[in-house]
């Protein structure tokens, strides 16, 4: 069973999702930093790449945002037989010129140095619809029942859609995708969704007529309203909040479009703050360190890079099996259940290579590949497992549309640059020693002064003193040492004067 926690306050809104006692997904939304997916803007074409069958569109943010080709809707296709991923078959700069104004949806995230991905293939989501306004297909979600079942919901919907049994009729009231939760939805409550989408579409179509370049057509809903759009299902058992008027609104909203995840909203009116029930607060502190310990006694080393994420099982002081094959299986058997929350936890896409402990036998390769999907397999986004390399790594990708925990809390450390390391002192004494040589054969001044940490002078002053005075004889200048208090232990500073 599931329980939903909602921290919110003015500057800053934190959902943690907790699944038998522990968190497993960490979900946070600043009102500074709001994410953009769902988000329709009035886009300008900046430029044409038709090398990279792509364009750069200016929708008002820092950087450019990105539109494939693939991504560009042609009229007179749908989804059916043009989606993400396949080339229509028009090239880019057929499709789209400078200068041009379009409508457009953000589909994922400006990440790191990268902008928002775009997509001409306008969707918005309701309660139980994903409405496509720019198509006339019936979808329905894979994960919902049997074909018979599929083919019977697709029936009522083409009915209440208004969409013509035969070709001969023409229809242009969109399209629209059945998700999981409407499995069971009566035809008032799809009918009213269709309603509320329709009209959601028709207020954007308006705007777009007055709004210039660069402005917001449409905001997709705030992650307290997503909670229950989209978080809660029915393993939820509660829905608990801790700001009295966040939940009147929720409550509100609820009732409208969300009837049934009523019910489980409840106002937290404990004195200890909410996240303290579960320690949520703890873990997130320990997911953003590289180093989860297992309860065996092994652990995970964890490394988030830009190409990918690695991990890294290790057996630590675990020797509880009878022998060392033993110890092993049953380590990557724990460290699989700790991998899949460590995912979702900490919000991790992209590559993903898992380097488990060796493994001899196939048999144990395979129970630990088996437990591994099984227990990714409750993650709600996209994971594909490829299974064991030659090397014996497993590679997997885990599909990212927002930025990671450590992204979103974090920046990289001012003393090392994000590198994790920086050089000794002896490293620096002597890139100090050669720039005085490199300016002294530029330079004539009377004297050189260096400014550094007081770590890299004290060395300079006793274990390299004599190579310092080496290079004073040298060059004939003399060299005064400065200790002065500086960002990083790397940086100096060589003062001709």
């Amino acid at each position: 069973m599931q329980d939903i926690l909602i921290n919110w306050s003015p500057q800053e809104t934190r959902v943690g999702i907790v699944e038998n006692g522990a968190v497993q997904e960490l979900h946070v939304e600043r009102t500074l930093e709001r994410g953009l997916v769902g988000n329709i803007y009035a886009g300008r074409v900046a430029r044409v790449l038709p090398g990279m069958q792509s364009a750069f569109i200016d929708i008002g943010l820092e950087r450019a945002a990105f539109l494939h080709v693939a991504d560009v809707h042609v009229a007179g296709s749908s989804r059916a037989d043009h989606g993400p991923g396949v080339a229509p078959p028009l090239p880019i700069e057929r499709l789209v010129f400078e200068g041009q104004t379009l409508t457009v949806q953000v589909i994922k995230d400006p990440i790191g140095t990268k902008g928002a991905r775009l997509s001409t293939q306008i969707s918005i989501a309701g309660r139980l619809l994903v409405f496509l306004p720019q198509d006339d297909h019936i979808g329905i979600s894979q994960k919902i029942g049997s074909h018979e079942m599929r083919e019977q919901l697709r029936t009522r919907m083409n009915l209440l859609a208004g969409k013509p049994t035969d070709d001969t009729t023409s229809y242009n009231g969109g399209g629209f995708i059945l998700r999981t939760n409407a499995e069971d939805a009566s035809d008032e409550e799809l009918a009213d969704d269709i309603a509320y989408l329709r009209k959601t579409w028709g207020l954007i179509r308006e705007r777009s007529f007055k709004t210039p370049p660069g402005g917001l057509l449409h905001q997709d809903l705030s992650l307290v309203q997503r909670v229950l759009r989209d978080l809660a299902s029915d393993k939820t058992q509660s829905i608990r909040i801790d700001s009295r008027m966040q939940f009147e609104q929720l409550a509100a909203f609820g009732s409208e479009f969300t009837p049934t995840s009523v019910s489980k909203l409840v106002h937290y009116k404990g004195e200890r703050p909410i996240f303290d029930l579960y320690n949520i607060d703890d873990e997130i502190a320990r997911a953003l360190g590289r180093r989860v310990d297992l309860k065996s006694g092994g652990y995970l080393i964890i490394d988030q890079t830009e190409a990918l994420t690695t991990v890294d099982v290790n057996t630590g002081g675990y020797v509880g099996a009878r022998n060392f094959d033993d110890t092993i299986f049953k380590t990557n058997l724990e460290a699989t259940q700790a991998i899949a929350r460590q995912l979702r936890l900490r919000n991790l896409g992209g590559i993903i290579i898992i380097d488990f402990i060796d493994m001899v036998r196939e048999d144990h390769q395979n129970a630990v590949l088996a437990e591994l999907r099984k227990q990714l397999a409750r993650d709600r986004t996209k994971v594909t497992v490829s299974g064991f390399t030659q090397l014996g790594l497993v590679e997997m990708t885990r599909k990212r549309t927002r930025e990671s925990l450590a992204h979103m809390l974090c920046e990289p450390c001012p003393v090392c640059s994000g590198k994790g390391q920086v050089k000794t002192a002896r490293s620096v004494c002597y890139d100090i020693l050669r720039e005085i040589l490199r300016e002294a054969r530029q330079f004539n001044p009377k004297e050189f002064r260096v400014i550094a940490s007081a770590t890299v002078v004290e060395m300079l002053l006793d274990e390299e003193s004599q190579h310092l005075a080496a290079l004073s004889d040298f060059i004939g200048k003399p060299i005064s040492l400065q200790a002065e208090a500086t960002g990083s232990p790397e940086a100096y500073d060589i003062v001709l004067m």
